[in-house]
């Protein structure tokens, strides 16, 4: 509707009417002259002035535009009937330039008077009850229809407006989401290294400060200074397994393939980094991505719980689907978990990952020796909302 070029279409469209009905019946008198030069008026008041308020709303000028097509639409008609066509552009023109409802109403109240007093006017008497009729009838069109656009596009902007509330409240729970999920991991970190590595090195800063006193005493004291550097060295090496578990439990592993690739790429490293010998089977095809990083990162934390507390030789990393269940189980053949062993923050996230997705967490001695996590997941869980495992 704001598009100037349709607008000149209109007004040369109506104006060619115009015109044209006056060209029909010859011969040529006085109200044909007079009608045609108000129909050059309008396209020169047009060209000059009232395309250029196309798209504005300013309430002065639509009271400029107002008088200007009332005074022609009144014109015309006072100098031949036909020209009342001038109203098939002035009323939508007075809509699309009104600064309210009320004041696109008040113009087309004025025209529609003015195309009634132009009947009057050019035809006499006789000429009030058609004026008023074709005045009556094209004012209640026009405020029919603009109303009922107006509606529209009322309804239009007020469904864009709520559109773009959602999308930005859509925005902030997503950006919520993310920074709880970075908040709850980052404070998981901080647990971590407070109960296993802190706690490490406060012990190495002890046995180094008593080793320092003892070799400053008296020769007696060597031996005893040097079962304190063994035990340094030996809380040394626990400290960097346990930051090694620690970054291997939270680095990223990349799915760009398949469950097993992934898997076989974390059990290689894994192997490398520790020497525990690592035997895998994965007979998990076509689940769903969100579920294969559930599974993902459950297998990171078994095996990081392996790296830090199992002491083993061997581990072995098994997927299976079947029965609408997919079934992770990590083992190994260390020392296995004791009756009084709290568990880790490791696992207490693990169980809240994996209940998101509707699944389950086991943990405990495995038979024959040393520790067994077992993950069972629903398959329908990749229908769930899984942002927190995903983003992880």
């Amino acid at each position: 509707m704001l598009n100037r070029r349709w607008w000149d279409l209109a007004a040369l469209a109506v104006s060619a009417v115009v015109v044209t009905f006056g060209l029909v019946f010859p011969p040529y008198g006085p109200r044909d002259w007079g009608s045609w030069a108000v129909v050059a008026a309008f396209l020169l008041v047009y060209v000059g002035y009232l395309r250029w308020r196309i798209g504005s709303e300013d309430p002065r000028h639509h009271i400029a535009i107002t008088a200007i097509l009332v005074a022609v639409v009144f014109a015309g008609t006072a100098f031949d009937s036909g020209a009342a066509t001038l109203q098939a552009f002035a009323y939508p023109f007075l809509w699309i330039t009104a600064p309210s409802t009320t004041r696109a109403i008040i113009g087309n109240v004025l025209l529609g008077v003015a195309v009634a007093a132009g009947y009057a006017v050019g035809l006499g008497p006789t000429g009030v009850l058609p004026g008023l009729g074709v005045g009556a009838l094209s004012l209640a069109f026009s405020l029919a229809l603009g109303l009922w656009i107006t509606r529209i596009a009322e309804v239009g902007e007020e469904r864009a407006r709520l559109l773009a509330e959602l999308q930005a409240a859509q925005g902030q729970l997503a950006a919520m989401h993310r920074e709880t999920g970075v908040t709850e991991e980052r404070a998981r970190l901080a647990r971590e290294i407070h109960d296993t590595i802190a706690q490490s090195l406060t012990g190495l800063v002890m046995l180094a400060q008593r080793a320092e006193r003892r070799l400053d005493a008296a020769s007696p004291d060597v031996p005893a200074a040097r079962g304190d550097l063994g035990l340094i060295e030996e809380m040394a090496r626990e400290a960097l397994t346990e930051a090694r578990g620690l970054v291997a439990a939270v680095s990223p592993i990349a799915l760009d393939t398949s469950l097993a690739d992934a898997l076989g790429r974390l059990a290689a490293g894994f192997e490398r980094e520790t020497g525990v010998a690592v035997a895998l089977d994965v007979r998990a095809p076509g689940l769903d991505r969100e579920l294969e990083v559930v599974l993902l990162r459950a297998s990171q934390e078994g095996l990081a719980n392996v790296r830090k507390h199992a002491r083993a030789a061997h581990a072995a990393l098994a997927v299976e689907a079947a029965g609408g269940m997919v079934r992770l189980v990590v083992r190994d053949d260390g020392v296995g978990p004791g009756p009084d062993d709290p568990p880790g923050f490791g696992l207490a996230g693990l169980r809240d990952r994996v209940a998101l997705a509707g699944g389950r967490v086991e943990f405990g001695g495995a038979p024959g020796g040393g520790a067994e996590l077992r993950v069972e997941l629903p398959v329908e869980a990749s229908d769930r909302v899984l942002s927190e495992g995903s983003t992880a």
